[in-house]
């Protein structure tokens, strides 16, 4: 009778340390990293635990292990939240942080719409002066804004027409507007993998992260509903912000059979303080359910190809990390 009560015992002991375990894990989806200090902040889609609408915001020194920002007392940081000067009452998605000239940058979704709110720190506020998506005239999201090395800025997006697709244009950054005029569809769906039968829907692609590397410009992207074990990502090289843009034959780099989770993409791209480049993305929760989607960081390897003239990419999928937010019990 001792050794069964023993038993029952072990196996609670057990259940609770593996469900502390549980807790402690990141839950942000479409996650941005931007690096500031010698710390890592990340934010994303939902992963606040309040059920607020906005977004929160960890800080790190290791990509491992998550906390609050050290100058804060709160044990969900808010950056932005709904109705505090800023367009949107649902749907608060996939946000981008950048600086420029002091000043930092919000891009994000909501309401399925692009918009773009400011602060004077990155911890925010973010704010708007005026309460406005980026491009009211028709629906897009998941906004990504890149710098030229001439001093133009680009907004990468989706469009919806007969599925998701990616577009891009010029955008003026201090009117908080694109250029009508230049805007482009990038590309339509060609690839086998960015449409696989296992889950049934429009044509996705989405999630855009562009860098520039040696005069050559990579569009990072996802492919596939999120709700599909296939959700993946792949790139695509280019000689101009605008295009043409060529995929690249060994796509996608992230993927459930290369990283070894299900619903594996839509994140970004960054350079770690170790000078490695990484990329943080979003998984399923398991095998059975999508959500709530867990947060991933990968490293990712750069070789220069001589014979096509560009750089290749793939990732070091033996040294996934699963990051985790620090408790007061640690």
């Amino acid at each position: 009778m001792k050794s069964y009560y023993l038993l029952i015992t072990v196996v609670f002991v057990t259940v609770m340390h593996l469900t502390a375990q549980e807790k402690r894990e990141l839950f942000f989806a479409d996650p941005t990293i931007y690096i500031e200090n010698g710390h890592y902040y990340l934010t994303g889609t939902g992963g606040s635990g309040k059920g607020a609408s906005g977004f929160s915001m960890l800080e790190s020194k290791d990509l491992k292990t998550w906390t609050p920002p050290a100058r804060t007392k709160d044990s969900v940081y808010m950056i932005l939240s709904k109705g505090d000067q800023t367009f949107g009452a649902e749907g608060f998605w996939a946000p981008q942080l950048f600086n420029v000239n002091n000043t930092y940058y919000l891009t994000y979704t909501a309401n399925e719409q692009t918009v773009l709110a400011q602060s004077e720190s990155l911890l925010g506020p973010y704010r708007q002066k005026e309460i406005a998506p980026i491009d009211g005239s028709e629906k897009n999201i998941d906004s990504y804004i890149f710098k030229d090395d001439d001093g133009k800025y680009y907004l990468y997006h989706v469009r919806f027409k007969n599925g998701n697709y990616l577009w891009v244009a010029e955008f003026d950054l201090e009117k908080g507007k694109i250029k009508p005029e230049t805007l482009r569809k990038c590309f339509g769906q060609t690839e086998p993998w960015e449409a696989t039968p296992a889950y049934e829907s429009a044509l996705i692609m989405e999630g855009p992260t562009v860098i520039k590397l040696k005069d050559k410009y990579y569009l990072f992207y996802s492919a596939n509903h999120f709700r599909n074990i296939d959700y993946a990502v792949g790139y695509a090289v280019s000689d101009s912000p605008y295009g043409p843009w060529i995929k690249q034959k060994d796509s996608p780099i992230i993927h459930r059979s290369i990283v070894g989770e299900n619903g594996a993409g839509h994140g970004d791209l960054f350079e770690g303080l170790d000078g490695q480049l990484y990329y943080v993305y979003h998984v399923h929760f398991d095998q059975q359910q999508v959500g709530p989607r867990r947060t991933r960081i990968v490293p990712v390897t750069k070789h220069w190809d001589a014979e096509k003239g560009h750089y290749t990419f793939s990732v070091k999928r033996d040294e996934v990390i699963k990051p985790v937010r620090q408790t007061l019990a640690d």
